[in-house]
């Protein structure tokens, strides 16, 4: 199927983000949609599948006309959107989700269930997935609920997949799989358009790249002919320099203290330590327990023994009032349930965490307020209109400094960073790993869980490899790399 999309124009009330935008997609490719976040990317493919109406331009599918007026009806023509924000019902089971709306019915118009069970399970051993689709969504892993959304894709049998950022939540094994299922379905003639801020995976996997900026057709490349330094360009219009900012700050005293750590059946036993200044990177496959052996520091998820200590007192956390209270920060992985309230605006947000630093015989001071949020626009570059954007409205590197910003002035002792980059573009990683040195050198303990393994090896003092729930082993940055990080991931010993 070839795809071309010729002088799209969208505008949002007075904000038009997309100004005679373009694409072309050939019949049997994978192509990359790159640009920073905002720069109309989702919104371009979103008005290919119908999911908003084009104020201008032109949609031809195989030579002819096309508007499609919702998804349902592009997916029938054979092309299916896998969207970044995943499109689950969370109490339903895999397999309810992977057939609603398209039901295997037996005799007397029954859902054949054990039809649609060994449908299920062939899709997710497809994708190398062990998924029970008895599995309730909403007990899966970010990283298990998008493999779900990526089958619900391929037995749709499509002619055309957009991919949004479909990597962001997977580990590196995870991704490998999801290439070879790629990869096939090139080789039968499927074409894919690939939306993702991992230039890596474009240059491994995708025949050309497109660019946007703000929302502006720049140009195309074939991924032979270009490079890196080419498309970032290209994207931000000025060249970025190194990818990871060096830091020259040498770790202090020893800040927080994990030692015999153990909730039953989820991690065992684990011990490490983190300093003033430092950035400890974890790492690991999914499913390793990196995440819930942060959320047991935080208490958001009970241990059961084992000892926390904070600049060398013992401490007990309950609850995360508890480590709030320590000075403790979390950004959690799932910014858009867990680190936001979407329909507020970054003002409500921000000031969720720092109502201590706002009010007065608990009245909020409102030019506090406004004086603390608009700082923090400032600092970390948030693009907005001001302190009442709401956050839905943002793209998603600013939404994660959003995030970052309300537990930045908090002025923690220990900042933990699920996933901190997690669908962010390349020029807001820079900023974000600017961010992370910043606090390191105003002496922040900072852990960073990262399923990106060049971003871990980059940005890391130490990396602590964690599988099954134990830790494997903890690397320095100048003896680091992949392979020793992968050995220790998968079982072997270094």
């Amino acid at each position: 199927m070839r795809i071309e999309m010729r002088g799209i124009d969208k505008s949002f009330g007075s904000n038009q983000v997309l100004k005679q935008a373009g694409f072309t997609l050939e019949d049997g490719e994978v192509h990359a949609l790159m640009g920073e976040n905002g720069a109309g990317k989702s919104t371009l493919m979103k008005i290919l599948t119908g999911v908003y109406t084009k104020d201008a331009g032109t949609v031809l599918v195989d030579g002819q006309e096309v508007n499609y007026k919702n998804p349902q009806e592009a997916e029938k023509a054979g092309i299916v959107f896998i969207y970044q924000e995943l499109n689950v019902m969370f109490d339903l089971t895999v397999e309810e989700n992977l057939f609603m709306g398209k039901e295997i019915h037996g005799k007397f118009g029954m859902c054949d269930r054990r039809a649609m069970q060994k449908k299920a399970k062939e899709a997710l051993n497809m994708l190398g997935v062990n998924i029970s689709p008895k599995a309730v969504m909403s007990d899966l892993s970010v990283g298990q609920q998008q493999m779900v959304e990526i089958c619900k894709a391929l037995m749709a049998d499509a002619k055309v997949i957009i991919m949004d950022e479909p990597t962001a939540a997977l580990t590196q094994s995870e991704t490998t799989a999801l290439f070879k299922v790629i990869e096939s379905l090139r080789k039968k003639g499927v074409s894919m358009v690939y939306i993702s801020h991992r230039m890596e995976e474009i240059f491994e996997l995708c025949d050309r790249i497109t660019v946007l900026r703000d929302g502006s057709y720049i140009g195309v490349k074939n991924i032979p002919e270009t490079n890196m330094n080419e498309i970032v360009k290209m994207m931000i219009g000025r060249e970025i320099g190194e990818r990871y900012p060096a830091r020259t700050t040498k770790p202090g005293k020893e800040v927080l203290r994990v030692k015999g750590l153990t909730k039953k059946g989820v991690f065992h036993d684990v011990d490490f330590s983190v300093r003033a200044g430092e950035v400890l990177g974890v790492s690991g496959l999914m499913g390793a327990g990196r995440t819930e052996i942060m959320q047991s520091i935080f208490g958001n998820l009970p241990y059961e023994s084992g000892t926390i200590t904070i600049e060398g007192k013992e401490v007990q956390i309950k609850n995360p009032q508890d480590a709030i209270a320590l000075g403790i920060g979390f950004i959690t992985e799932d910014r858009k349930t867990e680190g936001l309230m979407l329909e507020k605006s970054i003002q409500e947000n921000v000031s969720l965490c720092n109502l201590g630093r706002i009010s007065t015989s608990s009245v909020i001071s409102s030019s506090s307020e406004n004086e603390l949020v608009s700082k923090a626009i400032k600092d970390l570059h948030i693009k907005c209109f001001g302190p009442d954007h709401e956050c839905n409205n943002l793209s998603g590197g600013n939404q994660q400094k959003v995030v970052l910003a309300k537990w930045i002035l908090t002025n923690p002792k220990i900042l933990i960073l699920d996933e901190p980059t997690r669908g962010v573009d390349i020029g807001a990683k820079k900023e974000i790993y600017s961010i992370i040195n910043e606090l390191a050198a105003n002496g922040v303990a900072v852990i960073m869980v990262s399923s990106e393994l060049p971003e871990v090896l980059g940005m890391s003092d130490e990396i602590m490899v964690i599988r099954e729930g134990e830790v494997r082993g903890i690397i320095s940055h100048e003896e680091a790399n992949q392979e020793k990080v992968m050995t220790l991931a998968t079982g072997g010993t270094i």
